[in-house]
């Protein structure tokens, strides 16, 4: 059998909740488990969508350095939500992450087209 060599590598770490250090919060870490449980309360149409969108929602975190929107959650003020604008070639995309204001732990929420 010959395998077929990808240009992509693999995504590094051990359990779902792993992590991602970003480039914009100085090199700190995006942890992921609440992106696949928002995933599931979408259609399968929508996962599809947003799932296609994974890889590049990726290298925004870890590469961009531009200041995001942000604003405080105005259901739970201890907590800021990040928006981060990417540009696949033919897709404008939204990268949504949340900060805990007393952990400084942050959180990759979603990852949607814009239309």
């Amino acid at each position: 059998m010959i395998p077929y060599k990808t240009k992509s590598q693999e995504i590094p770490g051990t359990n779902l909740g792993e992590t991602y250090r970003s480039a914009y919060f100085k090199k700190e870490k995006i942890f992921f488990d609440f992106f696949w449980n928002h995933l599931k309360q979408k259609s399968p149409k929508e996962r599809f969508k947003r799932l296609k969108l994974f890889k590049s929602a990726i290298e925004v975190i870890k590469n961009s350095r531009n200041k995001p929107e942000t604003k405080t959650n105005p259901n739970k003020k201890t907590e800021i939500f990040y928006r981060f604008a990417g540009l696949t070639k033919s897709q404008l995309f939204i990268v949504q992450i949340k900060e805990n204001k007393r952990s400084k732990n942050k959180y990759l929420m979603s990852c949607f087209s814009i239309k």
